[in-house]
């Protein structure tokens, strides 16, 4: 059966066109219900169906068995609860999915999972397409209104359907809606209606998924005494309106983690004044969360203020104590060099809201048998959470997942609902689920339908794989890692050729050969972006089966490459670069230790320590030739742990000895990338994914250059090769660690290195490598960039087909600003991890007693570094009944004064360390100065 509908239209053009629209009616849609015989059996993908008689949660509401079906606003507020195993049996319908998909991705993802799910019998029913279910819009009737009558519509034709099996006992549908008018015509209509909360209040046996609930309304749970304390959000119309004219500017809110009373907005677009403006005060702040997009204000210049120096954290003991608030903004009211101040504004609405569930733990209330309770996030940045729970005593000491529902004008905190229970805190297996939630990363193990595009076991190597390969199984290639590495993405050979030059091959795990494009196996590998090493815990971006086996350059196995191979003089000069697919037998996997001493050897003299000899000598030049074009040689302390072999707690932390075997693998990779670059760059100018190290803005070297200035040395940062130059002098005979500190806070003043796409940008040079272009080639295994760049590569050389994704820049802009941001989130939870790791160490440790040096200098604090461990922390000084330290700019350069002691950056010191545990949620390592005494 069809419908149409026509209607007129005007072009660009100003023409008028008319419009039909077609829309076909069914009568063969299945209800989905296992006991029906009317109806066809389900399409695939429409979920397992509804069981033939429900096995939910027991009702008192509705004791018989019965279907559930939820509305949009439903579902969009209450997924916690829909995701709970006590919930079975849900119809979904097309015109719900459909509102969902348009409002909220992440909500639409979650229920197509869910869906999917088989042990939830949810089923999603097409009710837009079928003869009996399908409405056309009324005159004068809105959109949302046409939806929840289409909605009632389906759920009474569902009734009507289900009396007609022939069963023992009829199924009843309950209709889901918080939405009250909805409720009540759907009651007169002679529906059986309930609102969440009391269907979930009425299910006998599961009293807690009360606790699940989302606060939906933020005026119903306004706190009693009701004093407004945030003005009012401007609506999104007028937001927008704004934002056009330019009275507001909108930009990402980010919070600070040492100030909850401080945040910064990044703007976006082109313009660079005002890029980064302050919100300082609760007001200003007006209930913004970290993440979110807010439209901004501009105070007047004369209200601008500076970044505060003043470390101040939300104790949150009495979350309505509004006159603490003030006096704490107070003390970051104090006067500040007119120099330092900065475009200061207001939020003054919210654009999009970014929240997520959070991690964190529960702060009990001091009254008994409260029921509302605040809950502290992980994540510092984020503002505490009150939530109702009745298992307040259950979920005391344990790391719990909390949404946020709203925040209303005359509460100090956002309201939110409890969401799932991870354990106890200080777990080891709790922390690090903690860990990888907080950071996004995705590590819930691969699905079926990602295995089922692994190859079959056992493999080999077909004829067909080697059509177009060259077979390098004869050279004398090795592999150099760090120890117990698995993933083993590059290998290396090294040999004299007739002429008399060196034909160098650096050859990388063929990925690109197992991940075909398109495929579940792909979407998922892009999805994760990157392997994320943990301290005793590896989440694979690619199955093990790839990672640690068939795609693993593994010794004395055949394994598929892709190979770089240069003819070089002794010089390292390249005389000539080729690209080839190809097979290779590595003779050897060797640590860095390992290859080290065959190198250092005097006795031993075969073809792989020959080759390593060789490679070892070439590096040495590359390198050198590297930082005489300016590339920086920076220097971040990295820490390994040694392990109890039973406990798998740190018994020893070292600092990472870099050897020359390190510095050799990575000449040869970087000169791999460079060379692989500009071919894919030759032959796709347009659609070449790059990687690009943009230039610091010269005041963040601000704090580099003081410091330096400080010990009378001069910093040039108006080009790499300056600063390089100049930190290579920075050299004092009675400090020997000052250049390492040197180069600490450089690598602190540097940009964060991003992927691009070559047609989506003009500026493409690598400032940390000081390398006109550069790319990722050489781990396919752990980074889906380096897959990209493998498929661009191989259809270069004519090894392999393209495909539309390939050579669509836009589609690869979009690519690269995911795998920047899982990069970048890697990156922080492997310090977490770190960080996590050394509070273990130094649980069984007492207090240690280590030398430190000074690296920044705060207004009630100082920030050490003690290079033994490679372990960064704050040494505070607010004690009561003790002076204040006085924040004082000699030259610019910052010192801080406690009592009679002035303490400077770069001073060493002595500190005691120990594990602060009084906060369970935020345990940190304490540091306190020994030496000098203050």
């Amino acid at each position: 059966m069809l419908t149409s509908r026509t209607f007129l239209k005007r072009t660009r053009a100003g023409a008028v066109v008319k419009v039909v629209r077609e829309h076909y009616l069914r009568e063969d849609i299945p209800c989905g219900a296992a006991a029906c015989r009317l109806c066809p059996p389900r399409p695939a993908g429409a979920g397992r169906g509804l069981e033939a008689q429900p096995s939910g949660a027991a009702s008192s509401l509705c004791p018989g068995p019965h279907y559930l079906l939820p509305d949009t606003n439903l579902l969009l507020h209450q997924i916690d609860i829909l995701e709970d195993p006590v919930i079975k049996n849900v119809i979904v319908l097309q015109t719900v999915l459909q509102e969902v998909r348009n409002r909220s991705a992440p909500v639409y993802k979650r229920i197509r999972d869910v869906i999917q799910n088989p042990e939830k019998h949810f089923y999603s029913f097409t009710n837009e397409h079928h003869r009996e279910t399908y409405i056309q819009q009324e005159q004068g009737e809105s959109s949302n209104d046409r939806n929840d009558r289409a909605i009632r519509v389906a759920v009474k034709w569902y009734s009507e359907h289900l009396k007609k099996i022939e069963d023992e006992e009829k199924i009843q549908v309950i209709f889901l809606t918080n939405d009250r008018t909805n409720k009540e015509k759907a009651l007169e209509e002679g529906i059986t209606a309930y609102t969440c909360e009391e269907y979930i209040k009425s299910l006998i046996a599961n009293p807690d998924l009360v606790d699940r609930l989302a606060c939906v309304s933020d005026e119903g749970k306004e706190i009693e005494s009701g004093k407004i304390i945030f003005p009012e959000h401007i609506p999104l119309s007028k937001l927008q309106q704004g934002i056009k004219s330019g009275v507001y500017l909108q930009g990402t809110y980010r919070a600070s983690r040492d100030n909850y009373l401080e945040a910064t907005v990044w703007v976006h677009g082109d313009a660079e004044e005002n890029k980064e403006i302050i919100i300082q005060g609760l007001k200003h702040l007006n209930r913004a969360v970290h993440e979110d997009i807010v439209a901004v204000e501009l105070l007047a210049k004369d209200e601008w203020v500076a970044l505060s120096s003043v470390i101040l954290q939300d104790d949150g003991q009495n979350e309505d104590d509004i006159e603490n608030e003030e006096e704490k903004e107070n003390i970051l009211k104090t006067s500040v060099n007119k120099d330092m101040l900065r475009p200061t504004g207001k939020v003054v609405g919210i654009i999009k809201r970014n929240w997520r569930p959070f991690c964190g733990m529960l702060s009990k209330s001091q009254i008994k048998e409260a029921r509302r309770h605040l809950f502290t996030p992980a994540d510092r940045r984020i503002p505490r959470i009150r939530i109702e729970t009745r298992q307040a005593d259950t979920l005391e000491g344990q790391r719990i997942i909390v949404a946020i529902d709203g925040w209303p004008r005359n509460s100090r905190y956002p309201n939110g609902h409890f969401v799932k229970n991870l354990g106890s805190a200080g777990d080891k297996e709790t922390e690090t689920e903690v860990l990888l939630l907080e950071h996004d990363v995705p590590h819930q193990p691969f699905s079926q339908g990602v295995l089922s595009f692994l190859p079959k076991m056992p493999w080999s190597i077909t004829e067909q794989d080697m059509k177009y390969r060259e077979d390098l199984r004869h050279l004398c290639v090795c592999s150099v890692d760090p120890p117990g590495c698995t993933d083993i993405d590059d290998a290396l050979h090294c040999r004299e050729v007739e002429n008399g030059n060196i034909e160098v091959g650096v050859h990388i795990a063929d990925v690109s050969h197992f991940i075909r494009p398109g495929n579940a196996l792909d979407e998922e590998s892009a999805k994760r972006g990157t392997t994320v090493y943990l301290c005793e815990k590896r989440i694979d971006m690619v199955p093990e089966l790839l990672s640690s086996n068939l795609c693993s350059l593994r010794s004395n196995v055949d394994r598929l490459a892709f190979s770089c191979i240069w003819e070089m003089n002794h010089k390292a000069e390249i005389l000539k670069t080729r690209f080839t697919k190809s097979i290779i037998n590595s003779k050897a996997s060797l640590t860095y230790a390992e290859a080290q001493m065959r190198i250092d050897s005097t006795t031993m003299n075969d073809d792989i320590t020959t080759s390593l000899r060789g490679l070892n000598k070439l590096a040495k030049i590359l390198k050198k030739k590297r930082i005489d074009n300016g590339a920086l040689t920076l220097s971040s302390p990295e820490v390994r742990f040694h392990m109890d072999s039973e406990t798998h707690d740190p018994i020893d932390l070292q600092t990472k000895e870099l050897k020359e075997t390190n510095s050799m693998v990575e000449e040869f990779m970087l000169l791999a990338n460079v060379s692989v670059a500009q071919k894919i760059y030759e032959e796709f100018p347009e659609f070449a994914l790059l990687r690009k190290h943009p230039a610091p803005p010269p005041s963040n070297y601000d704090i580099l250059v003081k410091a330096a200035k400080s010990k009378n040395l001069e910093i040039k940062t108006d080009s790499a090769k300056a600063l390089a130059e100049s930190l290579d002098k920075a050299e004092s005979p009675e400090f020997p660690y000052l250049n390492t500190l040197l180069r600490i806070l450089t690598t602190r003043c540097m940009m964060q290195a991003v992927y691009f796409c070559s047609g989506m940008d003009n500026d493409f040079h690598h400032y940390g490598l000081a390398s006109p272009i550069y790319t990722h080639f050489t781990s396919p295994i752990r980074r889906y960039a380096d897959i990209i760049v493998h498929r661009l590569l191989a259809v270069a050389i004519g090894a392999d087909s393209t495909y539309p994704e390939l050579t669509d820049k836009h589609k690869l802009a979009d690519m690269c600003k995911n795998l920047n941001y899982r990069h970048k989130m890697a990156q922080y939870a492997q310090r977490a991890s770190v960080a996590f790791h050394t509070q273990l160490f130094f649980k069984s440790k007492g207090i240690v007693n280590e030398d430190a040096y000074i690296l920044f200098v705060r207004k009630n604090a100082v920030v050490v570094l003690i290079p033994k461990y490679g372990l960064e922390g704050t040494v505070f000084f607010e004690e009561k009944g003790k002076p204040t330290p006085r924040l004082d700019y000699n030259n610019e350069v910052p010192s801080l004064t406690v009592e009679d002691t002035t303490l400077h950056v770069f001073d060493k010191v002595k500190v005691n360390i120990m594990l602060d545990a009084s906060n369970i949620q935020h345990q940190k390592i304490r540091m306190v100065l020994v030496e000098p005494k203050v």
